[in-house]
């Protein structure tokens, strides 16, 4: 074979190669199309509204701008495959990046999903921020929308009066974490409405009445009870820690809880640094004596509990094991003992 058929025949090669590898790399993607935009399970629901007389189109662009479907043009062909273009009904539907294309596609065609409410659970030690966001990601509020009327609005209930206005995050603490089933039409207020209507519940039936008892006032409770959901992993713990931070008030120690600068700080820190803790922030119990200035997250019944009824012992310290389980102490000696104990213990299991 000569140079020039040798030549002839590799550039050939090169090209079914090519070919080869454009087809199985289509063949590929094309499949791929088929496939739900992600397979995690922990990912959110989004509520997704279509007006009347929404071409195939325009509800496939709604869909890839809230980042549903793969492909625009995918989705307009199995539309028409499954004979549904043009037939896709107007409305609000709950749907999730974990449904394929085709599923998204008879969901709407078969128009009988359609919402009234959606069911979102809160859970306890979320932040104001954290509620507004999870709830934006459902389609159900604009965050900064939501976060300014929190702030700003108008809201009448007996808890709130002794509440500052013009404190930071005003509403933290007071959004109750539970299950709620929210009206897809509800607006920013309304709902915030329905989270404090539940607080009142609580309020109603466990603050009122005993807050007073510990010499607190309800806004000092859900205060104390804020650090405490912070702190505590352990539901046992949690009459634990408010107990020390009772003695801690008492003897006028600052609190000097790691939680609370973290709230300062605004980004969450597994470790704080010593610059950390020299943050200025009223917040900041590493800086200031007593209680921080509001609650740093919305607490639940147990640890709301915990601070209404702490445990009376003589501990001023803690410290937290691995399992989320604590060692308290009465002096810091014993705590720094603690510590190390709980070291040796960690570097031992890593060896």
């Amino acid at each position: 074979m000569n140079n020039v058929e040798y030549k002839r025949k590799s550039r050939f090669v090169v090209i079914v190669v090519v070919i080869i590898f454009l087809f199985f790399s289509a063949f590929i993607y094309y499949q791929s199309l088929f496939q739900p935009v992600t397979t995690k399970s922990d990912v959110a629901e989004k509520i997704i509204y279509i007006p009347n007389g929404y071409s195939t189109s325009q509800i496939a662009k709604l869909l890839k701008e809230n980042n549903l479907i793969r492909n625009e043009r995918f989705f307009i062909w199995r539309a028409k495959v499954l004979g549904a273009d043009g037939k896709l009904q107007a409305g609000k539907y709950l749907l999730s990046p974990n449904m394929t294309t085709d599923q998204i596609i008879k969901k709407i065609f078969a128009g009988k999903a359609q919402i009234d409410t959606v069911k979102v659970t809160i859970p306890e030690g979320y932040t104001l921020k954290d509620i507004a966001t999870k709830l934006s990601r459902l389609g159900l509020v604009n965050k900064d929308k939501f976060l300014e009327i929190a702030q700003n609005d108008t809201f009448d209930y007996d808890f709130l009066k002794d509440v500052p206005k013009d404190r930071p995050n005003r509403l933290e603490g007071y959004l109750f974490p539970d299950t709620y089933f929210i009206p897809v039409n509800a607006d920013e207020k309304e709902i915030i409405n329905i989270m404090l209507k539940r607080f009142q519940e609580v309020y109603n039936s466990t603050i009122k009445n005993n807050a007073k008892n510990v010499g607190m006032t309800p806004d000092q409770i859900v205060i104390i009870a804020s650090i405490v959901e912070k702190e505590a992993a352990i539901d046992s713990d949690r009459p634990m820690i408010a107990g020390v931070i009772y003695n801690r008030l008492k003897k006028n120690m600052k609190l000097q809880l790691c939680p609370t600068v973290v709230y300062a700080l605004g980004i969450h820190k597994d470790v704080l640094s010593y610059k950390d803790l020299q943050v200025d922030s009223p917040y900041n119990t590493y800086q200031h004596y007593g209680l921080p200035i509001g609650p740093i997250c919305n607490p639940g019944l147990k640890s709301i509990e915990a601070a209404l009824f702490p445990t009376k012992h003589d501990f001023y310290y803690y410290v937290a094991k691995k399992d989320g389980s604590h060692i308290f102490s009465i002096t810091y000696e014993e705590n720094l003992k603690a510590q190390k104990e709980i070291e040796a213990i960690e570097n031992n299991n890593t060896k």
